[in-house]
């Protein structure tokens, strides 16, 4: 991994902790005095070089066609991607025929109070599930997912993941996916996913990039 690449985590792993610290916190009014202005001298910094940057793979699983490494090809996945602040980040590990892997979702994944928000522990299944599907073959598109919430999931506690391929049916892979807190089943998901042409997917990224080189300098 380059100098580079290692430095953006460090600076997405500051702004994940900036985040976290800030949704939740108790502060004064004094101490957020500057902090808007601090924090827009830095995005003015970044305005400065365009946003033409070419991922490496896709920051999707189900669609990055990857089943071995995943730290470089999600380094952007707003689930997994360790460059992406958004991320919590998920962190998966192919096992044979399976796929497990654990997640701390913080205070700004709220929903019910102390738990997590429904949405991101499906977002979660999708991700885990986009890449367990590929162990079923060539990768495809999520066409259909189903979560079971079991009971509330809580927040700030490491949580486990398991996904296997339940069956294939032609293009079509169908996966199952549990989600684990200290031993308790809190959710389980079904997952439809259908291989396609990957000259599609080449072609939206091909769109995305025409799409940039259109923005202002």
């Amino acid at each position: 991994m380059s100098e580079r690449a290692e430095e953006i985590r460090r600076v997405a792993d500051a702004l994940r902790d900036v985040i976290e610290r800030f949704v939740a916190t108790s502060a004064p009014l004094e101490v957020f005095d500057g902090i808007a202005d601090d924090l827009r001298a830095v995005a003015a910094k970044l305005d400065g070089y365009p946003q033409d940057h070419l991922f490496f793979g896709f920051p999707e699983a189900s669609t990055a066609g990857e089943v071995g490494d995943t730290e470089g090809p999600f380094d952007n996945s707003p689930l997994m991607g360790r460059a992406n602040p958004l991320a919590p980040p998920l962190k998966l590990t192919v096992e044979a025929d399976r796929v497990v892997g654990t997640v701390r979702f913080g205070s700004a994944y709220e929903g019910p109070p102390g738990h997590v928000h429904g949405g991101f522990v499906a977002a979660a299944f999708d991700e885990l599930l986009g890449l367990t599907q590929a162990l079923g073959g060539s990768p495809g598109m999520t066409g259909r997912l189903i979560v079971h919430y079991r009971r509330p999931t809580p927040l700030r506690t490491e949580l486990h993941l398991e996904g296997t391929v339940e069956r294939v049916d032609g293009r079509k892979r169908f996966c199952i996916g549990k989600l684990w807190a200290d031993g308790v089943l809190c959710a389980e998901a079904e997952g439809l996913f259908v291989t396609v042409d990957f000259e599609k997917i080449s072609d939206l990224h091909r769109r995305r990039e025409e799409a940039r080189s259109a923005l202002p300098d």
